[in-house]
């Protein structure tokens, strides 16, 4: 008995928890041991980012392959199971399962979600491989033939990663398929799968049609499918990369001019259906045609009550319909919810930043003078072109629209580049996308990035380009180069709405928000061009830099949960929208400064190009709102002083969904603890000129520039490392003039052993100390005067007997100096 209880967790598994299972009739396949469910979340450090343990079960049952059924938590013999089941809760709702075990090998707990009744109880053995795929069949209103047939059918494995392994569901597109899978069985015709940008939307839904293929749904044949959606792209893709692979060229086809038949799977544009000459295209398909209808990003023009895409989808009524889509809407003429119905499952941002499979991000709000104060015209200004300005105060709602300052992008442009320049790791510098209001502004953009960024653009021509539908199959071709992640350019993508849905742009670390953003979904798949992970080029992070206050609809309580509001729309005589109000349940306006802009609608041609249709906004003097409406004319001025206003640090919070506000004094708290360094090691560190030079590199990545730390908190006479020493640490400030006469009294004796030749370049070091601070005690700072009027660096060394002992004379005056107390 002394030895059981000394067993260990392994040791009690192999001696009593498997032996268990095995008698209860699971077999070693159904038996998952160290089950890995997700990669553990990434979190940005000035190290780039660090990475959680990821979730591991110790046992899986699965009734079928890649079919879980419960999951199996166990402890060592002499702990008490119910140690366990809050562990075996967690992950079997991860998993998305109603049943899950805790075990000692002595003991059993059974937690039961499926039913009426919910239940923790104790159990005398587990139940059978069928048992429990009964009872899971039932929880999912599935038990029929049918049900079990489609519910075990194999996963596709066909797919390939980039290392050759095949591409495997995670966990959450699982859950998703046999969701989804579930509710066909039970009959539902419209269904709703919410899963967040970059978490494999296209995936989920390759796996719903295999495991259609392999089974009999389908009146006895293959079923057929159709895969719609409104942009080219968001056809393409799928079909050359997921369907095409698995399916074959002979059963995938993409809709266009005449009706074909015969395959099994189809692809199309809305606006390709729409067309013909006498009758429309999906017309000459029958009503029952498809079994199947998917419908990707279904939150788009699809979900308007009045949209000419909506009689596509009421054409195919028959067909089971499925929307996938990130950001659900709910507005008083567009509900996805209301057509679809609710989401049978929702895996959210947060979620995938969780559990590793999306990248988490920081946030960088700049303001620029106009946009906080505005922009005031005088009686009787002409802008550039001679145009009479309407008199008023312009803001944030009408620049680019109404009102084109010249200056404003440029001030925003010269940001970005030094921006991009300050983070560059390796020389490189981290792929942007920069959103602009209209195509007009982002050829503005494109030519205020490429002025300011003169030194890259002599090494890299095509450091900056416009992606835009205007671009036509030029700015397709610079899309597939920047989507690269071994491309060294483009480096910059300037577009207005292009690229804000439906493209994998892994390698992107930047997005710049210069756009104004009115609506949750549009922010959404706007920001979600970054959330993807990078591994080939360790990108584990990216950064949202926003000049526009479109980060403020982070801290919705929608951002995960609820889609939008209704909202309350205003029109002038001629339908021009003036104002967009969001309305309470009981029709009462909220409080129009908190006024969320109306998505705004698709329309596309032929081509699949992509153009928007948008009111244009006002200006802040509502007296001149009708006049310059109905003019429907844009302002362009120059000559306006703007500049960088204030910026100000966010962070994610650990709730995955909010971001929260951080002085520059916690920010580099935050960065300095990060470091992992005792108070004595930083300052050891420090001390030296390489290591320090290190450190000054990992601060500036994150957003701390060492040497501007001083202005920056008001203490100019104090060198970096002591604010670094006391914001982190809380040990005293001590001037640089009170270091260096504490190290002259201190350490006269180390003056005195060198040389009058060398003690003339130390006394001079310690002299650009007391002006400038540490990061002057370097072996590079002899290359300036007054060193130079001494005579060349190789001669100052020889002075020394050589570099290395000139190196280590400077370092070590240095550690003395910054030790002195």
């Amino acid at each position: 008995m002394t030895a059981i209880y000394g067993m260990s967790e392994d040791e009690t598994c192999r001696a009593f928890v498997i032996p268990a299972l095995e008698a209860s009739g699971w077999t070693s396949e159904q038996i998952r041991p160290q089950f890995r469910i997700n990669e553990g979340r990434l979190t940005p450090t000035p190290k780039r980012h660090a990475q959680d343990d990821p979730l591991i079960a110790d046992y899986v049952l699965e009734y079928a392959p890649d079919v879980p059924v419960a999951v199996v938590e166990a402890k060592r013999w002499r702990i008490d199971a119910n140690n366990g089941v809050e562990q075996a809760r967690r992950y079997a709702a991860k998993l998305g399962l109603s049943f899950a075990y805790a075990t000692n090998g002595r003991q059993i707990v059974e937690i039961d979600y499926s039913g009426a009744a919910p239940a923790i109880r104790d159990v005398d053995q587990f139940p059978s491989p069928d048992e429990l795929w009964a009872r899971y069949l039932a929880d999912l209103q599935a038990d029929s033939d049918i049900g079990r047939e489609l519910l075990k059918a194999p996963y596709d494995h066909t797919l390939r990663n980039s290392d050759n392994t095949a591409k495997r569901p995670r966990y959450y597109q699982r859950v998703a398929v046999a969701r989804t899978l579930a509710a066909i069985v039970r009959g539902q015709k419209r269904i709703l799968l919410v899963l967040a940008t970059g978490t494999g939307k296209t995936m989920v839904a390759l796996q719903i049609v295999a495991k259609l293929n392999r089974s009999g749904w389908g009146e006895g044949r293959k079923p057929r499918v159709l895969y719609l959606s409104d942009r080219s792209m968001l056809v393409d893709d799928p079909k050359d990369r997921y369907f095409l692979p698995v399916f074959g060229p002979d059963d995938v086809h993409k809709i266009s001019g005449e009706p074909v038949r015969g395959r099994k799977i189809y692809f199309a544009l809305y606006q390709a259906l729409e067309k013909g000459d006498e009758e429309e295209l999906f017309r000459r398909y029958q009503p029952n045609y498809f079994d199947l209808v998917i419908v990707d990003e279904c939150h788009r023009g699809s979900a308007r009550d009045n949209s000419q895409w909506r009689r596509v989808l009421e054409h195919f009524a028959p067909a089971t319909q499925i929307g996938l889509t990130a950001t659900p809407i709910n507005r008083k003429d567009a509900d996805t919810l209301d057509y679809f119905g609710d989401p049978v499952y929702t895996y959210s941002l947060a979620d995938g930043i969780e559990d590793g499979y999306l990248a988490p991000y920081r946030v960088r709000r700049v303001r620029l003078n106009v946009d906080m104060e505005g922009y005031q015209t005088v009686p009787g200004q002409l802008d550039r072109f001679g145009n009479e300005i309407p008199e008023g105060i312009y803001g944030p709602k009408d620049f680019e629209r109404v009102m084109v300052i010249l200056e404003r992008t440029e001030a925003a442009a010269q940001y970005v580049v030094d921006y991009l320049r300050s983070t560059a790791e390796d020389g490189k510098q981290g792929k942007t996308i920069v959103f602009c209001e209209n195509n007009d502004h982002a050829a503005r953009m494109r030519a205020a990035l490429f002025n300011a960024a003169s030194e890259e653009v002599r090494s890299h021509r095509e450091y900056v380009v416009r992606i835009t539908d205007a671009d036509g199959p030029h700015g397709r071709a610079w899309l597939d180069e920047f989507r690269k992640d071994d491309s060294d350019e483009p480096v910059i993508a300037v577009t207005s709405k292009l690229l804000n849905t439906g493209i994998d742009l892994p390698a992107v670390r930047n997005i710049v928000l210069f756009r104004r953003i009115g609506s949750m979904p549009e922010f959404k798949q706007t920001i979600g061009r970054g959330t993807r992970l990078c591994p080939e080029i360790g990108k584990g992070s990216f950064d949202i830099i926003d000049f526009v206050e479109a980060t403020r609809l982070f801290n919705d309580p929608g951002f995960d949960g609820p889609p939008l509001r209704v909202v309350r729309d205003t029109a002038d005589e001629q339908g021009h929208l003036l104002k967009s109000q969001p309305e309470a349940p009981d029709g009462s306006v909220a409080d129009p400064e908190t006024v969320a802009e109306p998505e705004a609608e698709y329309t596309q041609a032929d081509g699949g190009t992509l153009d928007t249709q948008r009111s244009d906004a006002a200006v802040d003097d509502p007296d001149e709102v009708d006049r310059i409406r109905s003019r429907g004319r844009r302002y362009v001025v120059n000559g306006v002083q703007v500049y960088k206003w204030g910026e100000r640090r966010y962070q994610l919070d650990t709730d995955g969904r909010t971001m929260r506000l951080v002085t520059i004094q916690q920010w580099v708290h935050d960065r300095v603890l990060e470091l992992d360094l005792a108070p004595d090691k930083l300052r050891g560190r420090w001390a030296v000129a390489k290591t320090r030079r290190e450190l000054m590199t990992i601060l500036q990545r994150a957003d701390i520039d060492a040497e501007e730390l001083p202005a920056e908190f008001g203490s100019p006479d104090v060198d970096p490392i002591d604010l670094l020493l006391n914001v982190a640490w809380g040990l005293p400030l001590v001037s640089r003039e009170e270091r260096l006469y504490r190290f002259l009294h201190e350490h006269r004796d180390f003056l005195n052993a060198f040389q009058p030749q060398a003690r003339q370049v130390l006394d001079e070091m310690l002299l650009k100390f007391a002006e400038h601070g540490s990061p002057q005690l370097k072996p590079e700072t002899l290359a300036v005067r007054p060193f130079t009027d001494m005579g060349s660096v190789v001669e100052l060394a020889n002075r020394f007997g050589g570099a290395e002992l000139l190196h280590e004379a400077i370092d070590d005056l240095s550690k003395r100096l910054l030790e002195a107390s």
